[in-house]
């Protein structure tokens, strides 16, 4: 197995939804193409256009793909462009049939005919494929291909499979196994194994504003979510639930802030039923933004996107959680699980259905809560195992391509899941676990491969078909 160096800052990265591999994939491709025309001479471009194969294709109008390279092109990075301006931006654009190249280039360029939809044609390497083709006024062309393997990592044709940094990390981890023996011989619980990689990058100061940093774009979202009423967009009539859940829950009790709302979700109690409500609130307010072209956490995927953080914000409100070098211990711990289903399988839909997905971010969460919870690193890789065994062979179906149905109640599902599967954990002796995490990430990979292919993110199979919507409604 070749080693791949992934740090927790290419697990975690922040983007606009609603997808990491058919949005955010797409958009940092474009970014990388405009690197090899600005080599070249970006002034003398004459024309661009770009060919989206397979799943990029035929879910590409829902997931919003060609949104995405429209304004990678254009040089906007994903991290910090204002979501208000996706739709002003992309309707000038195809108005005028002008855009302005990284910002500098003014070219003709009508998205309607300049972004090719292949529905009928796919790549070998993977089914999420995109060509970029390039003109000069000199005559010269170029013409790059790029797969978005999911998670937001992209490869470009020719390449090695991940975009990780590669370096020598201490504590080489392509395995579950190899995991548990750092952790053994260094006497470190994962996420101090994760660290120490981690500072083979950067500073350990810096790696923990870093994972802060996602903690609050994270919640955030989840804040924001639980604040905006109202239906989604994409033509498929889905009310967003979390405005009225938490309307519900808060009961007309006053906050201002963040810091305020915890307070007041704090202030509730601990029942089940209340806690559980809570859960389910915060895992929907994330995704019913990434439904909306806001700005999320992949993790590992948008579309999995309201997992983690909906169990990382149940830990610090009703689990004494809220403590900085606790969320940075969890967000580590979970980085690395997903880390290692990247390398052993896939975190792409279009490849192993939703198991790559919801199944991953579950396994992800219920990990870093075991750790969090002081669990042996054991028993948080027990946790992961239980979290994924219940996922497997879970089909990705997106009715009308869009990442709303089923894709945002599975969110609610893979969040109580990995609280579960913590709390089974945390009450076994893992040496008396008949099945390993690895055992699970080569069952998933095996899984993924056995899969028809209607049922791994192309709309063509499952509750994809159950409803009368089209992707040209959305």
């Amino acid at each position: 197995m070749k080693q791949e160096s992934i740090s927790v800052f290419d697990i975690f990265k922040i983007g606009i939804g609603p997808s990491s591999s058919h949005t955010l994939g797409p958009w940092r491709a474009a970014l990388r193409f405009i690197d090899t025309i600005k080599s070249a001479g970006i002034e003398n471009v004459l024309s661009v256009r770009v060919l989206l194969y397979g799943s990029l294709a035929k879910t590409g109008i829902g997931h919003g793909t060609n949104v995405a390279v429209i304004l990678g092109l254009c040089g906007e990075d994903p991290v910090t462009f204002d979501v208000n301006e996706i739709t002003p931006r992309i309707e000038q654009i195809t108005e005028r049939r002008k855009m302005v190249l990284n910002g500098s280039n003014e070219i003709a360029f009508d998205p309607a005919a300049d972004v090719v939809f292949l529905y009928d044609e796919s790549l070998p390497f993977h089914p999420n494929a995109l060509t970029f083709l390039c003109s000069f006024n000199n005559g010269n062309e170029i013409a790059e291909t790029y797969y978005s393997i999911g998670g937001g990592f992209v490869v470009k044709e020719g390449e090695e499979d991940g975009d990780g940094t590669m370096v020598q990390l201490p504590y080489p981890i392509e395995k579950a196994e190899y995991l548990l023996a750092a952790c053994e011989k260094t006497g470190l619980g994962i996420s101090g194994v994760v660290m120490e990689n981690e500072k083979t990058w950067r500073s350990e100061e810096e790696v923990k504003k870093g994972v802060l940093r996602i903690w609050e774009t994270m919640r955030d979202c989840i804040f924001r979510g639980c604040h905006i009423g109202g239906m989604l967009p994409g033509g498929l009539e889905v009310t967003r639930r979390a405005y009225e859940l938490n309307k519900t829950l808060t009961a007309g009790q006053q906050y201002v802030d963040f810091n305020d709302w915890l307070d007041v979700i704090v202030s509730g109690g601990h029942s089940f039923k209340y806690t559980l409500d809570w859960v389910s609130c915060f895992a929907l307010a994330v995704n019913e933004e990434n439904a909306s072209f806001s700005r999320v956490v992949t993790a590992p995927t948008n579309g999995a996107a309201g997992v983690v953080p909906a169990v990382l914000l149940y830990f610090i409100a009703f689990c004494h959680g809220n403590d900085n070098d606790k969320i940075v211990k969890f967000l580590l711990t979970a980085s690395e699980i997903g880390s290692i289903f990247k390398k052993g399988a896939t975190l792409s839909a279009a490849m192993g259905g939703c198991q790559a997905e919801i199944g991953v971010s579950s396994s992800m969460a219920a990990a870093a809560l075991a750790e969090a919870m002081s669990g042996t690193p054991d028993q948080c890789l027990t946790a992961a195992e239980i979290a994924m065994e219940h996922h497997l062979g879970l089909t990705c179906d997106p009715v009308g391509g869009l990442v709303q149905v089923p894709c945002i109640e599975r969110n609610t599902m893979g969040a109580i899941k990995a609280i579960t599967a913590c709390q089974l954990a945390l009450q076994s002796s893992p040496g008396q676990a008949r099945v390993s995490l690895d055992d699970v990430v080569n069952t998933m990979w095996e899984t993924a491969l056995d899969m028809d292919h209607k049922y791994k993110e192309t709309a063509e199979g499952g509750l994809a078909l159950q409803l009368p919507i089209s992707l040209s409604e959305c």
